[in-house]
């Protein structure tokens, strides 16, 4: 079982999704966590909206901080944006996505973000299955 986290900035939008749909292809085979280097106060409205679309409730998600903690528990460390406030731990497997932030941006823009990272999660799962 690998355990991922997935970082990004404010962890309001992407990591979020990222989490969310992740956790759905893997079925309980892995584990994740989200975070952000400057967590905003809640996740983004049109995110939520955008993952109501597929079937996710991810309106009881509270953005949290990235911790030290937090990065050495994973396996696998996915950054979305953050850029060099992104922690860097030894021994870690990192992966970069570079995916628009939803901030602002309107639902259909959004639904684009969310596809890419469902295809993304799926790929991530086929290649952590086979390690």
């Amino acid at each position: 079982m690998a355990r991922v986290l997935f970082v990004c900035l404010h962890n309001a939008g992407r990591s979020q999704m990222s989490q969310a749909l992740f956790e759905r292809v893997v079925q309980g085979r892995h584990e994740s966590r989200s975070a952000g280097t400057r967590p905003a106060e809640a996740v983004h409205p049109v995110v939520l909206d955008a993952m109501q679309e597929v079937g996710i409730d991810v309106s009881q998600h509270r953005p949290q901080k990235l911790t030290d903690d937090l990065a050495r528990w994973a396996d696998v460390v996915v950054t979305m944006g953050c850029g060099d406030e992104c922690p860097y731990i030894p021994g870690k497997r990192y992966i970069d996505w570079d995916l628009p932030d939803p901030a602002g941006k309107p639902l259909a823009e959004v639904r684009k973000t969310r596809d890419e990272i469902g295809r993304r999660v799926s790929d991530l799962r086929a290649m952590l299955d086979l390690h």
